[in-house]
C-alpha cells in the first residue's frame, strides 16, 4: 500500500472522530462540554480495535479500548442500537465520564463502532459535581452498567427518565446526552459516505493496513531503546482521608518486539478516591509511549500502536482498583502521577527525549447545589524539556481541555472569578525553566458545596538532569478577611461572600542553571 493511500485513509477516519466532536461541542448544554471541551470521540472496527481518534482527552481515549473490549461481547448488536455506560469496573474511568457506543452496519454486517465519551457536570451521588472525597463508589454517583439507551433506534424512555430523576439539573444532563447521540449519528453518516465512495472492502482493508503500519512504527521505537530494566517511584500526596504517601512504581523493560510495563509494586488500593481502574493506567501508558513515538515523526494513532505494550498490574492496587473502591480522583489525579512515574523511568533510558515533571494535577474544582452543578480543571506549569522551557498556565499530559471563559462562567452561575493570573517564579529553575502555574480566585454570591481534588501540594514536581523542582500548589479559603489553608482534597460548604483561591504547581526545571541563584 502506498504512502498516499495510507495518509488519505488515516485522515478520513480521523476526520470522522473530529467531526463527531464538533457536533457534540456545538450541541452540548453544559459549559464543561460546550466551553471546556471535556469529551472525546473515536472510531473502532467490528472487533473492538481502535481505528482512529480525534485530538481530544488522553485519559478518555486511552481507556476506550478497555471499554469496548468489555462491552462488545455483552450485547447482540443491531442497527440503531446505542449502549450507555460509565462503569469504572467495566473498562470505564470514573462515574462522570459517560460513554455512548453505537454499532455501524454496512452491507448488513456489523462493520464499525463509534464511541462518544463526555464528562457530565453531575452524575448524582453524595456531593454536587460527583467528584467527591469519598470512600465508596456509590457515594460518587450513579454507576451505569452497560445498558441499552436505544434499542433498534427506539429510545429506552423508562431507563432514561429514571436515571435523570436521580441527577441534579436533569434538563442539562438530558441535553448533554442528546448531544452525545447527535455526535454518533454524524459519525455514522460520515462512515457511510466513505463506504459509498470506496466500498466496505476497501475501508476494512485500509483499517487493517493502518494498524499494521502503526505497529511497525512502535516496534521501531522500542528497538531504538536500550535493553535492561528502568524503574522510578513517585508518590501521591494522600487519598483525602489519611495524610500519607501513596507510592506508584513503574518498571519498564524493553525487548525486541515488546516493552513490559510493570506496576505490580505500587500501593494497595486506599480508602479515598485516588484509586485508578486498570483502564486509566492503560490510558497513561498509551499516552506516554505515543509521546515517545512522536519523536520519530507523525504516525496514525490506532490499535497497532498499542499491541507491543504489555502492561502488568495487580488487582486491588491503586493502579488496578476493584469494586467498591472510590475512583473519582483516580482518573484525574492518579493518572497524572502514573505519567510522572513512567517518564521518571524513561528519563534513565532516553534522557534526551523526556521532560521534567509537569504540574502533576488537574486541580479539580466542583461547585454546586441541588439546582446547579459546575466542574472545571485548572492548568499549571509544563515541565521543562531537554531543549526548551516549559509552557506556563497550560493543561498537561492526561488532560487536554480548555479553560472555562470567565464570561461564560459568570453568565451561568452565581459566583465570579476575581483573579486569573500566572503565578510568577513557580517553575523550577534550570538550564531550561519549568513553566509557571496559575492563580484562580472565586467569589461566591450564594452558599454552595465545593469539592477540591488536587495534587502536588506536598510533593513538588521533580526536575531532571539537575533542574530544580517546580513550586507546590496551595488551596485556601478567605472568609470575613481570615485566610484558611485547605487540604489538597476536601469537601467544604462555602457561604455568600467567601473567596476560594487555587494556586497551581509549576513545572520542574531541566538541566543545571548557569547561575543557580539568579532570579528569573
Amino acid at each position: 500500500m502506498n504512502a498516499i493511500d495510507l495518509e488519505i485513509f488515516n485522515k478520513l477516519f480521523a476526520a470522522v472522530a473530529e467531526e463527531m466532536g464538533i457536533v457534540l461541542r456545538r450541541s452540548a448544554f453544559s459549559p464543561n462540554i460546550r466551553e471546556r471541551c471535556d469529551f472525546s470521540c473515536a472510531v473502532f472496527d467490528n472487533e473492538g480495535e481502535l481505528v482512529a481518534q480525534a485530538s481530544h482527552i488522553p485519559v478518555h481515549l486511552g481507556a476506550m479500548p478497555a471499554t469496548i473490549q468489555s462491552v462488545l461481547p455483552q450485547f447482540d448488536w443491531q442497527p440503531g442500537d446505542v449502549v450507555i455506560t460509565n462503569d469504572p469496573f467495566s473498562g470505564g474511568t470514573h462515574l462522570p465520564d459517560v460513554t455512548l457506543i453505537k454499532p455501524v452496519f454496512m452491507e448488513d454486517k456489523l462493520s464499525f463502532f463509534l464511541i462518544s465519551r463526555a464528562h457530565h457536570a453531575d452524575i448524582g451521588g453524595r456531593y454536587a459535581g460527583s467528584m467527591a472525597v469519598s470512600t465508596h463508589i456509590d457515594e460518587e454517583g450513579i454507576r451505569i452498567v452497560p445498558t441499552y439507551l436505544l434499542r433498534r433506534g427506539r429510545l429506552e424512555k423508562n431507563f432514561l427518565e429514571t436515571l435523570l430523576k436521580r441527577l441534579r439539573n436533569p434538563q442539562e444532563r438530558r441535553g448533554d446526552f442528546e448531544a452525545q447521540m447527535a455526535s454518533l449519528w454524524r459519525g455514522e453518516m460520515r462512515l457511510k459516505e466513505m463506504e459509498r465512495h470506496y466500498g466496505l472492502k476497501k475501508l476494512k482493508q485500509m483499517s487493517q493496513v493502518l494498524k499494521q503500519y502503526s505497529e511497525m512504527a512502535m516496534l521501531t521505537l522500542i528497538q531504538k531503546m536500550p535493553s535492561g530494566k528502568f524503574s522510578f517511584t513517585d508518590y501521591l500526596d494522600d487519598d483525602g482521608i489519611e495524610t500519607k504517601d501513596i507510592p506508584i512504581r513503574a518498571e519498564i523493560c524493553f525487548a525486541q518486539k515488546e516493552v513490559l510495563i510493570d506496576f505490580s509494586k505500587s500501593a494497595p488500593q486506599v480508602k479515598g478516591s485516588v484509586n485508578a481502574p486498570r483502564a486509566v493506567t492503560q490510558a497513561a501508558v498509551y499516552y506516554v509511549f505515543l509521546c515517545l513515538l512522536n519523536s520519530l515523526g507523525a504516525y496514525p494513532v490506532n490499535h497497532g500502536c498499542l499491541r507491543p505494550l504489555k502492561i502488568i498490574t495487580t488487582p486491588g492496587t491503586v493502579v488496578d482498583a476493584q469494586y467498591p473502591a472510590a475512583v473519582a480522583a483516580g482518573n484525574v489525579e492518579t493518572s497524572q502521577r502514573i505519567v510522572d512515574a513512567l517518564f521518571g523511568a524513561l528519563a534513565q533510558a532516553c534522557p534526551d527525549l523526556v521532560p521534567a515533571a509537569s504540574c502533576g494535577s488537574m486541580n479539580n474544582v466542583a461547585i454546586g447545589t441541588q439546582t446547579f452543578t459546575y466542574y472545571e480543571t485548572i492548568g499549571g506549569g509544563m515541565g521543562a524539556r531537554p531543549n526548551k522551557d516549559g509552557l506556563s498556565g497550560v493543561h498537561t499530559h492526561m488532560t487536554n481541555t480548555l479553560n472555562t471563559p470567565i464570561e461564560a462562567l459568570e453568565h451561568d452561575y452565581p459566583f465570579m472569578v476575581e483573579r486569573y493570573a500566572l503565578r510568577p517564579n513557580s517553575g523550577g529553575k534550570g538550564q531550561y525553566q519549568g513553566g509557571d502555574g496559575l492563580i484562580r480566585q472565586y467569589y461566591f454570591q450564594t452558599s454552595a458545596t465545593v469539592t477540591l481534588l488536587t495534587e502536588r501540594r506536598r510533593h513538588a514536581p521533580y526536575g531532571l538532569a539537575g533542574g530544580e523542582p517546580g513550586a507546590r500548589g496551595e488551596n485556601y479559603l478567605i472568609r470575613e478577611g481570615q485566610k484558611c489553608c485547605l487540604p489538597g482534597k476536601v469537601n467544604i460548604e462555602v457561604h455568600s461572600g467567601d473567596r476560594l483561591v487555587i494556586v497551581t504547581p509549576g513545572g520542574g526545571g531541566w538541566g543545571k542553571a548557569a547561575n543557580k541563584g539568579e532570579d528569573r
